[in-house]
């Protein structure tokens, strides 16, 4: 007997990366399931729909403004600034109150400040992607909790729980699984308040010995607050001020702190 289609199966059949044999056991569970076959539809027509839209003659050459090495030089160059501009701050205030600002520099000698960097970009661009997309801004729904808890804790390898934000005014919306720069697997959860406006909170793994404290970020209307605690790094992301998030992000810290 084969085994159960998941997630991943929908979505490699999307991608065309089943084997045959797979590929018919996915045909044969869509064909019993409406709904899902229904998802899946959409899912090929926006994968068509964004292949056609970047569909570009490999002999185009690339616009000098989108060459690799330009874009990775001009971010080299803002990242010298801004730490620049951090260490003229702390020197002039002769205290330690640019902590957030070095951490958002990205000092070289500093694991921790890298690991909270990368933990901030990645939670302002995931949320800049998906909490847009009004259909499909999540791949398990809150009404399957319990499912996106364990499947998201086996792909972490860390007990996981969607956090509960209903304090704050946020309502789960559900959650999906992300890929990090090295190829890691991270967790994001999305959420909506009364009025439909959203925020997400990423979850990855650190190294257990990484501990940073609570950094805020922005990138145009998008605000971020990032920490890294007990082995987990968490962003919370939205359009929203940052007192909101920090308010948020300290429901989170503290169900995360009380014991299980």
């Amino acid at each position: 007997m084969s085994r159960p289609v998941n997630e991943e199966d929908l979505h490699a059949y999307v991608d065309n990366a089943l084997d045959p044999a797979r590929r018919d056991d996915v045909d044969r569970y869509l064909q019993e399931r409406a709904e899902e076959a229904a998802r899946v539809r959409d899912y090929i027509a926006q994968r068509e729909a964004l292949r056609a839209a970047l569909d570009i003659p490999a002999a185009t050459p690339v616009p000098p403004e989108l060459n690799l090495l330009r874009l990775l030089d001009a971010r080299l160059v803002r990242r010298r600034r801004l730490w620049r501009a951090a260490a003229a701050v702390v020197v002039s205030l002769g205290v330690g109150g640019g902590g957030g600002w070095l951490a958002r520099g990205g000092l070289p000698t500093d694991r921790a400040s890298r690991a909270v960097a990368a933990l901030t970009d990645e939670a302002l661009a995931s949320h800049a992607v998906y909490a847009v997309d009004r259909r499909h801004p999540i791949e398990v729904v809150a009404a399957e909790r319990d499912h996106l808890a364990t499947w998201l804790s086996n792909r972490l390898d860390r007990k996981l729980e969607p956090p509960d934000l209903e304090q704050a005014g946020y309502e789960l919306l559900g959650g999906r699984l992300l890929a990090t720069e090295r190829g890691g697997a991270a967790a994001l959860f999305m959420y909506a308040d009364k009025q439909g406006e959203r925020v997400s909170v990423l979850v990855r793994p650190m190294a257990a010995e990484l501990n940073a404290a609570r950094t805020d970020g922005h990138n145009g209307p998008l605000n971020v607050c990032a920490w890294i605690e007990g082995g987990l790094g968490y962003a919370v992301a939205g359009p929203v001020p940052d007192k909101r998030l920090d308010q948020i992000g300290d429901l989170i810290r503290a169900a995360a702190r009380s014991p299980s």
